[in-house]
């Protein structure tokens, strides 16, 4: 298969709508791919903490319209990255939402693991209680966001459910560039999956965005990083070589202790 990781630069020049024409855009240009992932909160912005509330939208707003249409246009799995949504109840969550070839919603994912140390995500938004897994004729996808990253019981959970490849949406601070280059190649290695994770560049907030968008094999290999810059970066994916790990390094069949994850769904 054939994945691209959209880098999309995310600064406070640019309008919400001015990003979604521009990621739509991207991702049409993607036809012939088969999974295309985008960073976390593009739309909205991941550091814009006093806009959230006026850029909410639901899983059927204007975020998931554009990207609705895109998937179909190219004819791919996208991974739209995550938006500001607001429940009917007005609790907002940090949302990953997963369209098939036809720009149907078939994953949706609310964050669990809120970042701010008492700011910012962690008071604004509610967490989510679901690990969510997506069959696909590509490969059991699974879920996870940005901060998600620094807690392997998530990873284990998705790997209990059968995840053979994992798509992570990023906004990670660009200051804790190798913690992000570590996590990203650990959490491959050690549930033996590929993992695509995109994290958007550029300066939003005040906070200056990662980049080095990352594409890593069952073995920990990277098979692809991206640099600073908003760019694209594709990789093609051998799905066989998830079973062929786990054959030829059976570690996974040695565990000994459980550790009790969110509800899975």
């Amino acid at each position: 298969m054939r994945a691209s990781l959209i880098q999309l630069s995310v600064d406070d020049r640019d309008s919400a709508d001015e990003r979604r024409r521009r990621a739509a855009s991207l991702v049409r240009g993607r036809a012939g791919d088969d999974l295309v992932v985008l960073p976390e909160l593009w739309a909205a912005g991941a550091w814009a903490y006093d806009r959230w509330g006026h850029d909410a939208e639901g899983i059927d707003g204007p975020t998931a319209e554009a990207m609705s249409a895109a998937a179909r246009e190219a004819g791919v799995w996208l991974h739209a990255g995550s938006i500001v949504e607001r429940d009917t109840d007005g609790t907002l969550y940090n949302t990953a939402l997963l369209f098939d070839r036809s720009g149907e919603l078939r994953g949706l994912y609310r964050k669990i693991h809120r970042y701010g140390f008492d700011t910012g995500e962690a008071t604004l938004m509610g967490g989510g209680d679901a690990i969510v897994t997506v069959p696909t004729e590509l490969g059991v996808i699974g879920l996870a966001i940005c901060y998600d990253l620094r807690f392997p019981e998530l990873f284990r959970g998705l790997l209990d459910a059968g995840a053979e490849l994992i798509a992570i949406p990023a906004a990670w601070p660009a200051a804790r560039l190798t913690h992000w280059q570590l996590l990203t190649r650990t959490r491959a290695l050690e549930e033996q999956v590929f993992l695509l994770a995109c994290c958007a560049t550029g300066t939003h907030g005040g906070m200056r965005q990662n980049g080095h968008s990352v594409a890593v094999d069952p073995w920990g290999t990277v098979l692809g990083e991206a640099g600073t810059a908003e760019e694209t970066l594709t990789v093609d994916l051998d799905m066989g070589q998830v079973a062929l790990m786990r054959s030829e390094l059976p570690v996974l069949r040695d565990r000994v202790l459980a550790i009790e994850a969110p509800r899975r769904r």
